[in-house]
């Protein structure tokens, strides 16, 4: 890294043991010695840590509510997001093949590190510290949430909801389609396996029957 105290500055974090950080960084590129099993950690600790704070900030909300919003906060995009304002990509420990392809500005590669580095804190210094340093990154997320917060659409929705719960993707299969082409409608089923829950959906489009496919078995699944 390119200077360590800088980083942890940023991170608004000192670690005692200076080799969990260098370890949070590696990525599995560097060899066996990497932060695939601090990002495992650090996952849990996220999630927990959001679902408690949003548990506490909507005392009142159904827990359809709360998966939803906190879909939003613990998603790839957002972690990414995380990284860059705490510039994390310059500070990545990539092996050669990584580094040539930009792995330092790949979305996966930053937002797994973010995860690394939570778990890298709970084991330096405990659940109150991991849970302060979450609260500090995603601190505009959190206090920007709201009961009314949107999925960006009902097909990221359902796919997050099921991510979220270790549950596989949603299978969509083109049921069949009328009429001519100026005036085609498709009509589009949706299963997802494990879960007792299908529907399907007519519509003028593909994608929109797709989307409103996805909205009922959303909302099925969040008021069960």
């Amino acid at each position: 890294m390119a200077n360590a105290q800088q980083l942890q500055d940023r991170l608004q974090y000192q670690f005692s043991d200076q080799t969990l950080l260098t370890l949070a960084l590696s990525h599995r590129s560097c060899g066996s010695k990497n932060n695939e099993r601090l990002e495992f950690l650090g996952d849990a600790v996220l999630g927990l840590t959001v679902s408690n704070f949003l548990f506490q900030r909507f005392p009142e909300a159904r827990e359809g509510d709360l998966s939803r919003i906190r879909s939003q906060i613990v998603r790839a995009e957002s972690l990414a997001d995380i990284a860059r304002s705490l510039e994390l990509g310059s500070e990545l420990l990539l092996g050669q093949g990584e580094m040539k392809s930009g792995g330092h500005r790949r979305d996966s590669i930053l937002g797994d590190t973010v995860e690394a580095l939570i778990g890298a804190i709970y084991l330096d210094k405990g659940l109150p510290a991991a849970e302060q340093a979450v609260v500090n990154w995603f601190a505009d997320m959190l206090n920007a949430v709201t009961l009314d917060t949107p999925v960006k659409d009902a097909k990221t929705g359902l796919q997050e909801w099921l991510q979220g719960r270790g549950k596989p993707l949603p299978e969509y299969v083109v049921l069949k389609t009328q009429g001519e082409d100026h005036s085609r409608l498709f009509t589009i089923s949706c299963k997802i396996a494990d879960i007792e829950a299908a529907a399907e959906a007519t519509a003028s489009s593909r994608r929109k029957a797709e989307q409103l496919v996805a909205e009922q078995l959303l909302k099925e699944l969040e008021n069960r």
